[in-house]
Formats: C-alpha cells, structure tokens, sequence
C-alpha cells in the first residue's frame, strides 16, 4: 500500500493543487525515440497567488514549465460555491487565463476546480485535482474532511461524485421532509475522484448537513430519479471529526484519503414524475406504452370500434412503467391510425397525482424490409413470366408466421423447468393435445402429468412446469394447429426432446447462515461478473442451499431485506430514509471470488452480524484497504501473466535464432520490483 501520511484537520495543510502539488519540478524532455513523457505539466506562476485574501481580481493567470491545453472544460470544471457563470478558460502563452464571471459574495472563500481540464500540449498529461482557492474576506476557510461514495446496490464506488456541504443553523428544520437539495444552493461543493474517495476542502468549523450527488448529465444539478443521490442521517462538523490519513495514489496519479463519511447512493424513483412519456405501435396488432415512472394507475383504455375485452394488457417490465397492447381483432378490421384515449393518474405542478385524460393516436405502416422488397419483386417478375409463357403461376408456400421458441436446451434445470415463449400472446391453447413424456433407455415414452403458467412480466412466456427427475430424457409434442395467436396464426407441430440435469456435473454451494436478531435477508449467488444465477428470499438463520451450480468463479451478495417484501428497496430523499444495505460476502481472508468444482459440495459460513457491521470509519477504512489490496494483487498478477507470456514469445524467438539457452535473471528482477512497486 503507498505511504500514508497523517494530516491532522486542524493543520494548514491542504491539497493546493494535487497533480502539481506532489509531482516533480521540472519536465525532463527525452529525445526521439526514448521513454514516453508522463509528466504533468508544473506550475511556475500565480497571478494573483493562490489563497489571495480580499480578493477582487477578475481575471487569474497560471504559467506552466510547457505548453498546455485545456480539455473537457465543461465536465472538469466547477466552482465551490457554486457561480452563476462559471468562468471561462483560455490559454496565453505556457499559461491559461480564469475569467470570473460572476458577482462574488463577500466575505466568502472560493475555489476553481479544475479536475483534469488542464494538459500537456504534447502527450495530453493532466494535472489531476487542481484548485485555485480565494476569499474575499481577510481570511481563508481551512477545515477539510474526507468521504467515500458507493452504490447502495452494487456495493461498489461510485465516481466523479458532486459532495454538497450546507451550513446547517442556515437550514429550516423540517422533520420527515427535507426539500434543501431542491430549494438550497450548497455553502461547498467538494468532488469524488474515480476511486470514490472526496477529500473536501476550505470548509468552516461549523455543523453541515451533507449530501452526495451523482450528476449523470454532467450539468451539475440534481435530477430527482435520474442522478444518484446519498444523504447522512445527522449533521458533521469537520473541526470535531477524527484525523484521516491523505496520501498520492501514484498509480491512479491523484490524491487519496482515508474517508470519514460513508455515502450509500441510489436513485430516489419516489421522487419521479408520473406521466405517459410515450405512445407507439410498431406492429399492426401490437401498440406500446411508456410511462416515467413505476406503477402507473391507469383507470381506463378506450379504442374507437375495439371493445375494451379485445385489448390484452401486457406488462413488459417489474414495475410495469413499459406496457404492450395487444388487438385481438382480425387485422383487416384495424385502421392505420388506432385512436382512442387514457385516463389515468399524473402528477400535476405540485406533485400531486390527478386524474388526467389524454387522447391516444397509435398509428402504423407496414414497410417492407429489404429482404422483404426483393422476395415481392422475385415473385412479380415469376408471375411476369408464366404470363408470357400462358402458364400458371401458382404461388410458393410461405413461412409460417407463427413463432415458438423454448428455453430448453439439451439440458433443463429440474428445478425451475422451461419456458414456451410465442412470438405474440397465445388466444387459444389446447394443452390437453400437447404431451410431456418420460423416455427411457429402450426409447419408450410414457406420458406425465404437466401444466403452464403464464410469466407475471411477459404474457407471450408460458413456464412448463412438471415434477421433474434429474439425469431423465422427456420429450414433449405439441401437434400442429393446438395454438392459435393473436394475429390469428397457428403453429407447426414441433417436438422438443431434452434431458434434465446430471447432479454429478454440477456443484452445490451449501450455506449456514447465522446472526443476532430476527432479520431477514436476500442470498444472491452471482458469476464472477456479478451477473445473478440464483437467488433465495426469506433468509434467516439456518441452512440453505444453491443446486446445480455450474463450475467456475462465483460470488455471493446479500441484502438485508427490512421490509421483508422480498426485493431491495432504494431510500427516500424527502423522508430521509436510506436505501436497504446490500453487501458482497468476504470470507476470513478477504476473499469473494471463489471457484467451485463439478460434483463439490462447497461450503460458505455466513455471520450476518460481521457482513453488515455498523460501518464506522474504522470498519469502512478495513474494508476499503481489502478491496484495493485485491485490486493491487489482481493487477499484479495481470502484470505477471503478461510478463511470462513476453517472456516466453523472447525465449521461443532467441531459441529459433540462437539454438536455445537464456538467462531469467532479468525477469526475477523484474517480478521482485513490481511486486515491490504494488
């Protein structure tokens, strides 16, 4: 781990201007051909100097040791606190020029962030957190505090986010609902780097209340229900905090700290307006509807000459804000423009939700696709000829437009079975003529006892659900025309022939759960890239256990379901309410990523208690170091890997050149260095 090095808060001792601050002082030109330059340029000249008292100045000039360039201004650059008109860079000569734009308030202490905006004009080197810090009063403010942002549901960092510091005895007091990130401009705005981490600077020795904003649209405004956002339970003043350790990352090449606050964002979905964003057909029989946010009330969908019973209502996704029409009436009776209207439930100007009537005007043209177009001019050009030659033209057999696909491959997990999906909703399905049978070793079938459901999310996906035996062939026969769709097409007959698992090919991953209290908690079993195979909900104390687990890397996420509504909940902005916690499990040795084996029986022991322990900076600074200790050995051994594979290709080609023997010397060296570097 790089050297840290303490900082008491109440120490003159700030970030100046990062990259500059701890890089070298003097750009070392290489000729032609040498090592590629990888410094930043270094700051030679202030006019006026950085941390100028009774600043009235409109225009700030910073010389470098080279030329520079100014890039990404627009995302780089912010002003804590915040300026109407941000100021404009421009470069003259090794230097840039910060124009203020803005009226400045008195005694006040400003600072321009610059980010990385600011590069070498050759090799594009930034300069990493750089500030030009001012006040235009007779003193600077010089209290700082240090923070950590992480996604409430990822558990991971969350970067490049907005830290918003209000004075709190300039705040109304409003319990159960907090409005000042909408009402309020923030006193100080600090800035997450990519790992995360916010080293907040020039802040007073008073009580603030902190929020963290994630500003996805780079406008630096907060976007209820599109940016992140992460709120603290009580007010901090950072005169009255621990100490925390600063350091360079020399590998990320910007400044590091140990964090005092701990930020679990989400998006606040509560917070979104309620409208219909959107309404399309793209099939003659299919129309969609798009709504902003989850759960729309709708009280009625009426269509003029479609009765209300001939319109299948298809939720498309778990919170039902993108939802399909499908006309159950014979296609000639549908017009190109389907008009109607909706009455549902919209938020007005105040946020209130009313009963709101829009017209509805659902238009469709069939426009051939270019396969489509040459098939049609193929078959004129056929019809041509036969009518040239008095022949008969008799028009050739076309596909069959109705689909079927089903999730079985060879193998069906005898857990959760299979699933039937149509290309468009079944209107008839005459399961009684559709048989599941067993097959035995003599190729006998036996016929079972076997029925659908119809998916909640998905009304075109049927799950075939049987008593299913593992390591048993079963086939399943579904005789032509026993399905008829809404387009009025029927299918094929079509035989499916499938095998269930072989237990012995898999791994199960057996798990004993333990923990103080009466909690409950969701268990999902994800890949290496987090992707989730299984999930188990209801989780208290006891044992549990995931089947048919493939082999290879797997990790497990818990989440403390509170609600006990099975499923992670977000947090609340206006009530103040945090997201659910939802953790990565590490075992003894801070491991997370483990590997299973077929026909292992792997087994993980879980104490909830250690999983979702308070998180106090001490535990939040444990368990960061963790994660960049593995972060540090994967690199490491990413480097060693390609290391050994350069090394091989050099030794297969001195072997062809010179007859073999080479010295590794070299390569020890190498490894001892890098492993001394990481």
């Amino acid at each position: 781990m790089t050297k840290k090095i303490k900082i008491v808060l109440r120490a003159a001792v700030l970030l100046l201007f990062g990259g500059a601050f701890f890089s070298r002082c003097a750009n070392i030109m290489t000729p032609d051909g040498g090592p590629k330059d990888t410094i930043p340029p270094v700051i030679v000249k202030l006019e006026p100097g950085n941390f100028a008292t009774n600043f009235k100045a409109k225009k700030v000039y910073i010389e470098f040791n080279e030329f520079v360039q100014i890039k990404d201004q627009n995302k780089e650059l912010f002003t804590s606190p915040a300026m109407k008109k941000l100021p404009l860079l421009s470069i003259r000569g090794k230097g840039i020029v910060i124009t203020i734009r803005d009226t400045l308030k008195e005694n006040t202490t400003y600072a321009i962030d610059l980010g990385s905006a600011i590069r070498d004009n050759n090799e594009g080197n930034p300069i990493n957190a750089m500030r030009y810090v001012f006040s235009t009063g007779d003193k600077v403010d010089s209290m700082m505090c240090s923070g950590y942002t992480a996604d409430s549901y990822k558990a991971d960092s969350v970067s490049r986010t907005f830290i918003w510091f209000y004075i709190a005895d300039s705040l109304p007091q409003t319990p159960g609902y907090d409005s000042t990130i909408f009402n309020r401009k923030p006193d100080v705005i600090a800035r997450a780097q990519n790992n995360g981490i916010f080293i907040a600077q020039n802040l007073k020795p008073v009580n603030y209340r902190i929020y963290a904003i994630g500003d996805k649209n780079d406008n630096q405004l907060y976007e209820a229900g599109t940016d992140m956002v992460g709120l603290l339970d009580t007010v901090y003043n950072p005169a009255k905090m621990p100490e925390f350790a600063i350091w360079f990352d020399s590998l990320r090449m910007y400044p590091s700290a140990e964090p005092q606050l701990y930020f679990r964002m989400f998006t606040d979905k509560a917070f979104v307006n309620q409208r219909l964003v959107d309404a399309q057909r793209p099939e003659q029989k299919k129309a969609m509807l798009f709504f902003n946010a989850d759960y729309p009330r709708i009280d009625s969908l009426i269509f003029d000459n479609i009765p209300s019973e001939k319109v299948l209502i298809d939720p498309q996704t778990n919170g039902r804000d993108t939802v399909a029409l499908w006309f159950n009436v014979p296609a000639e009776q549908l017009p190109d423009t389907i008009k109607g209207k909706i009455v549902y439930y919209r938020h007005d100007s105040l946020r209130q939700l009313s009963k709101t009537r829009e017209p509805l005007k659902l238009a469709w043209k069939l426009i051939e696709t270019k396969e489509q177009e040459k098939e049609r001019e193929r078959i004129e050009k056929e019809k041509e000829k036969a009518k040239a030659e008095g022949r008969e033209y008799k028009d050739p057999t076309a596909k069959n437009p109705f689909s079927l696909k089903t999730s079985a491959g060879k193998e069906v997990n005898p857990e959760r079975g299979f699933d039937i999906t149509f290309g468009t909703p079944a209107v008839k399905l005459d399961t009684a003529a559709i048989e599941l049978c067993v097959v035995d070793e003599q190729k006998k079938k036996s016929p079972i006892k076997w029925h659908l459901e119809r998916d909640s999310l998905n009304m075109c996906r049927w799950r075939v659900v049987a008593d299913w035996k593992e390591k048993t062939n079963y086939s399943l026969y579904i005789p032509k025309k026993s399905i008829t769709d809404v387009m009025g097409y029927e299918n094929d007959s079509t035989v499916v022939e499938f095998a269930t698992y072989d237990p012995e090919k898999f791994a199960t991953v057996s798990l004993n759960v333990q923990g103080s209290g009466n909690n409950n908690y969701i268990l999902l079993l994800t890949d290496a890239s987090g992707k989730t195979l299984q999930e188990r909900k209801n989780v208290t104390s006891g044992k549990y256990r995931f089947n048919y687990v493939a082999p290879g890397e797997i990790r497990l996420r818990i989440i403390e379901d509170k609600n006990r509504n099975g499923k992670w909940d977000a947090g609340d902005v206006i009530q103040g309410l945090q997201p659910e916690r939802a953790e990565a499990y590490f075992n003894d040795r801070g491991e997370d990523l483990f590997a299973t084996k077929m026909n292992w029986d792997f087994e993980i022991n879980i104490d909830m208690d250690k999983v979702f322990v308070p998180m106090t900076m001490e535990n939040l600074i444990k368990m960061l170091d963790d994660k960049e200790e593995s972060r540090l050995k994967k690199l490491y051994e990413e480097w060693l890997k390609k290391s050994k594979d350069k090394n091989n290709k050099d030794h297969q080609h001195q072997h062809q050149n010179s007859g073999g023997g080479m010295g590794f010397g070299g390569m020890a060296g190498s490894i001892k260095n890098a492993a001394n570097t990481f």
